[in-house]
């Protein structure tokens, strides 16, 4: 029997997948199925409902979808990671940022490190500081700069023109995550801030709406699994993570789910916390950074 809209919702629901990660699934386009679960679309295409009940059903075969007897929530997601996302998460060890007795006379012991530890480092030294103990940051390279540049004024025009209150920080700008944890504090690669009560002179405390990562050498392992998990639980509600190498974005929306979705440079992707209202056309700004 045929699945009802209705269905489709409380299955897709109930496997915590996110409008993307399904139209991914279906290959019905971003935009079509945002409009048919969103009660848009008056009457929606018959064929489209089917694509979207054997996504989820797994009637799809070789196409990308579940495999038909997996449709629990976590077999369903440990069968898409293995086929779409496992592949760019290089296992890298981080890399530890150690000082010695040479500079400011600090020695460093894993995981015992604080924010008086972190303010006390050498101007010249980028480094962030998770959980106690101190990750490199090496200086970024061209592309990804120009990256980080794009996406900071195309969130700030886009605040601009709807005369939003968010505010856009780029790199640089500390962020202690969690106000009573001394023992973590970020510098993302773009943040944009909704609750102004966050900004300080000195960073920005609590969680940002928005974090974006931009993958270097130094910091892929970090920003992919140790920040993932950090960001989520400190109640950050998007997390994008570009690779500029693989021409892959993952986007996390924590607030429906703790599975990314996968994009590639020829995609445009919508904007959670502005209700998908703005889109990144990341195909343009590839063709950008390669002018």
């Amino acid at each position: 029997m045929a699945m009802t809209l209705q269905d489709i919702k409380e299955l897709k629901k109930q496997l915590g997948l996110t409008n993307a990660q399904l139209a991914h699934l279906s290959g019905v386009p971003l935009s079509t199925v945002q409009k048919v679960l969103g009660n848009t679309t008056a009457a929606p295409r018959l064929t489209t409902l089917r694509r979207l009940e054997e996504a989820l059903t797994g009637e799809l075969g070789d196409t990308g979808s579940f495999p038909a007897d997996s449709t629990s929530p976590s077999a369903v997601q440990a069968s898409v990671f293995d086929r779409s996302y496992e592949d760019i998460l290089l296992r890298d060890p981080p890399v530890p940022y150690h000082t010695d007795s040479s500079s400011n006379g600090m020695h460093t012991v894993n995981g015992k490190h604080t924010l008086k530890d972190y303010y006390a480092l050498p101007e010249e030294r980028r480094a962030e500081l998770i959980d106690g103990t101190f990750y490199d940051m090496a200086a970024p390279d061209g592309i990804h700069q120009e990256i980080l540049l794009i996406l900071g004024s195309l969130f700030r025009e886009y605040i601009r023109k709807n005369k939003g209150g968010c505010k856009v920080y780029v790199a640089p700008r500390d962020v202690q995550l969690d106000p009573n944890d001394d023992r973590t504090i970020v510098q993302p690669d773009v943040l944009v801030v909704c609750d102004r009560s966050k900004i300080t002179d000195r960073c920005i405390l609590g969680a940002p709406d928005l974090i974006v990562e931009i993958l270097s050498p130094s910091t892929r392992e970090t920003d992919l699994h140790i920040k993932a998990s950090k960001y989520a639980n400190a109640g950050v509600r998007e997390y994008w993570i570009v690779d500029p190498q693989k021409k892959i974005i993952l986007v996390y929306r924590f607030t429906e789910s703790r599975f990314p979705a996968c994009f590639s440079f020829a995609d445009s992707i919508t904007v959670g916390i502005w209700e998908d209202n703005m889109q990144i056309d990341f195909k343009q700004i590839s063709e950008e950074i390669a002018d």
